[in-house]
């Protein structure tokens, strides 16, 4: 077994037992709203005008925008009847809308054990993002809505709208801990089942998954859904502070084993995990599937921010 194999198999590699997490009792302070208000300012600003046309669906109604004819039948409205086309072709068309709908986003918050592990930064890190794009998203009108997911899909808060249901989302974050293993395959088919409207699926992850990160995001692919991940990575992981024999686990099957740990051990397991984040990239990027590397060192409103100049969070 390489040690890119080790690697994926192991949701906290050269990890040594023992680690401890540090929780904040508050991830969301006035300093952390007043960004949040910044952000939603430009998302308006950014995705204003022309951009905004791309929400609509391609269903028909009764909206304002001209989307195409088709035969008049027993029962329609005559309000709609195309009469300059009833002149020229001799026929009774309808004249059909396109419908303009609020966007349906759902964040898929991975809370398995590998997010929680070391100092805790990763998980809180990603629900920093969570809160953050989810009052823009609500503060565009859009439909939001929050699940948990491990191998199963752990928790779920319901879908909302309006900047004032933002203190809802922050509660649902601040209670939600990470424990359990990742699949999130298997969490992704169950999340399908139980949301039949489809929309933009942000998955936030480390993407430490044993049975291959691929399978969620196809399972969303496959579905119909937007794939969007952001990817939660802590540099500090591909540079564990080891030395000599040791005893590395798996944080989330308790999986233990013996390794001795060199200078050439380390270099070799800072490119296999270099060589993984790229894996992640191409796949991401081969599909089409709009991908964001989230470094836990980077301020989350500075992150966002890149996010609205790559495009494809807002429609």
């Amino acid at each position: 077994m390489g040690l890119l194999d080790v690697f994926k198999k192991a949701t906290a590699p050269l990890a040594r037992k023992g680690a401890s997490v540090n929780v904040d009792d508050d991830l969301f302070d006035d300093e952390f709203q007043r960004k949040l208000d910044y952000l939603a300012m430009v998302s308006r600003r950014v995705f204003s005008g022309a951009m905004r046309a791309e929400r609509r669906t391609k269903k028909t109604g009764s909206g304002v925008e001209f989307a195409d004819h088709r035969d008049y039948a027993p029962g329609d409205d005559i309000r709609y009847l195309d009469w300059a086309a009833y002149q020229r072709f001799d026929r009774l068309l309808i004249r059909l809308y396109e419908e303009e709908e609020d966007l349906a986003i759902y964040f898929i918050l991975d809370t398995s054990a590998s997010m929680a592990f070391g100092d805790g930064e990763k998980l809180r890190h990603a629900k920093r993002l969570c809160a953050a794009l989810a009052y823009v998203g609500l503060a565009n009108l859009d439909r939001i809505t929050v699940v948990t997911a491990t191998d199963e899909i752990s928790g779920r808060m319901p879908s909302t709208r309006g900047k004032a249901r933002i203190f809802r989302i922050f509660r649902f974050l601040r209670g939600a801990g990470a424990e359990g293993e990742t699949d999130l395959g298997e969490a992704m088919k169950t999340f399908v089942a139980q949301h039949k409207r489809r929309g933009l699926a942000v998955i936030v992850s480390d993407l430490y998954d044993p049975a291959g990160f691929e399978r969620g995001i196809n399972v969303l692919r496959y579905n119909k859904f937007e794939p969007f991940v952001l990817h939660v990575v802590d540099p500090r992981e591909a540079r564990p502070d080891l030395r000599g024999d040791v005893r590395v686990y798996d944080c989330e099957t308790g999986e233990e084993r013996e390794v001795t740990v060199t200078a050439k051990v380390l270099e070799r397991y800072g490119q296999a995990y270099e060589e993984y984040l790229e894996e992640v990239q191409r796949f991401c990027t081969g599909r089409q599937v709009s991908y964001f590397r989230a470094d836990v060192s980077v301020p989350f409103d500075e992150l966002i921010l890149r996010v609205f100049r790559r495009g494809g969070f807002l429609r």
